[in-house]
């Protein structure tokens, strides 16, 4: 700024000198125009030369310009090497996963893979970047889980290079710009030691099931022979009558859990009938009544007569009822249990609803810590081992309500407050739901209406 000023000075003094004083400005301004911009072109040759050169000499703000450009360079140099390192590290250590890593664009093509990507899925050891994935893995199932969008699960393929392998593939979106991350892993012997598993349970609870069933007879002929002829027997005999007949019904719900373990999620099977829910749950609360017993439960049941399903009756009884056992197993007596059947919103005429269908269950008893909610739905899982054993449950029945709510396509959630009870929600979609005229069996209770479309019963 200072050598700008003194030149201009000098060409005033010039100017008043000579007598010039306009014409000694305009000759200084173009010299002043030209000096910028052969310090320019000097700069921009340096810069289209990549900056590899030696800096030029330039002078006045040129030269601090420059000394900023040369800073920029330098801590992008570091950034450079900093992020060069960062990838060197992950390549390394996606190098050294066993599972398949791929990065997709935004159309399906490959960006970026790992070397278990091309072992598992076949890519071979040319070039598959900008190739599509599904033109290099085709598969019916995958081609329309990665079309489709929704990643929230996994699915499973055979390896396209071994077909006796099984792949677990998942998808994870990243980035800004429409990225996805694909990851599949071999599964293979889990499966095998998962099938290993269902089939021991199977057959172990197969084989004590005729052991137990010869057990519970004799004892019914002892207990009812002691009664008469040794008193001080009948206690025992009881004891071990209930303990035969709680080691059956485990049996029976590891039994039925096996089967469905081996059942596809979402196929209800060759069980696929139209099923009264209302006349259902109708019998399942008489059931319940019996159980309370002495407890004095009081039971409320709101349904709409015309909401039926399709699926197999026997596992959805199956289902509702170990739900609403478990609210009265579970809560202490004079808790009230509410069951709710109803459509979800929309209950236009027509056979299939829009919207799905929903049975709530809920009770007013102690309610669920929260840590618990996470692990209810696993086999053997309790609560309160003390109180559920005391009652003869087998830590069996919300892993069955799991298993065929997810058969039927349903959803199943968990609220519970402690000191205020809990509810369970089964969710069903509107492919299995459709309305039924009114039926008119004479169940108990059935005639007692609480509004247009629904029926009610308390006690």
């Amino acid at each position: 700024m200072s050598g700008t000023v003194a030149a201009l000075l000098v060409v005033v003094v010039v100017g008043l000198l000579s007598g010039h004083l306009v014409l000694s400005l305009l000759v200084g301004l173009f010299a002043y125009i030209g000096w910028h911009l052969r310090s320019m072109v000097r700069l921009l040759r340096w810069l289209a030369d990549g900056m590899h050169a030696e800096p030029p000499v330039l002078h006045g703000v040129w030269d601090d310009l420059l000394g900023y450009l040369i800073a920029l360079r330098v801590r992008a140099r570091k950034r450079k090497r900093k992020m060069s390192r960062f990838l060197r590290r992950f390549q390394e250590a996606a190098a050294a996963l066993p599972d398949a890593a791929l990065i997709l664009g935004r159309f399906g093509e490959i960006e970026w893979c790992n070397p278990a990507a091309r072992h598992l899925l076949g890519l071979g050891a040319g070039r598959v970047a900008g190739h599509y994935f599904t033109h290099l893995v085709r598969h019916p199932a995958l081609t329309q889980y990665l079309e489709a969008g929704d990643y929230s699960q996994p699915i499973e393929i055979p390896a396209p290079v071994d077909e006796s392998r099984l792949l677990s593939c998942q998808i994870n979106p990243i980035g800004k710009k429409h990225q996805r991350l694909l990851i599949a892993r071999d599964v293979t012997r889990s499966h095998l030691l998962d099938s290993v598993r269902r089939d021991f349970v199977a057959n172990v609870s197969h084989e004590l099931r005729t052991p137990i069933t010869v057990l519970r007879g004799f004892l019914e002929t002892m207990g009812d022979d002691a009664a008469l002829d040794c008193p001080d027997w009948s206690r025992s005999i009881e004891l071990m009558s209930q303990q035969a007949s709680r080691m059956e019904r485990i049996v029976n719900d590891l039994l039925m859990l096996s089967r469905l373990e081996l059942e596809v999620p979402g196929d209800p099977g060759p069980g696929l009938e139209p099923v009264p829910v209302p006349e259902m749950l109708v019998g399942i609360i008489q059931d319940a009544r019996m159980l309370s017993g002495e407890g004095g439960h009081v039971f409320t049941l709101e349904v709409n007569p015309e909401l039926w399903l399709r699926g197999s009756a026997e596992e959805l009884r199956s289902a509702f009822s170990n739900l609403i056992f478990n609210a009265v197993q579970h809560t202490p007596a004079g808790s009230r249990v509410s069951v709710v059947w109803r459509f979800v919103g929309d209950e236009s005429s027509g056979q299939v609803v829009e919207n799905g269908a929903v049975l709530t269950v809920a009770d007013d008893g102690e309610g669920i810590p929260d840590r618990h909610l996470p692990r209810l739905t696993e086999r053997f899982y309790r609560v309160d081992k003390a109180r559920s054993r005391a009652r003869g449950g087998t830590g069996l029945g919300l892993s069955i309500v799991k298993r065929i709510i997810t058969r039927h396509r349903a959803e199943l959630e968990v609220y519970s407050e402690l000191g205020r009870g809990s509810r369970f929600t089964c969710r069903f979609p509107a492919a299995i739901v459709y309305r039924r005229a009114r039926y008119h069996a004479e169940e108990p209770g059935q005639a007692e209406g609480s509004g247009a479309g629904a029926a009610g019963l308390s006690s």
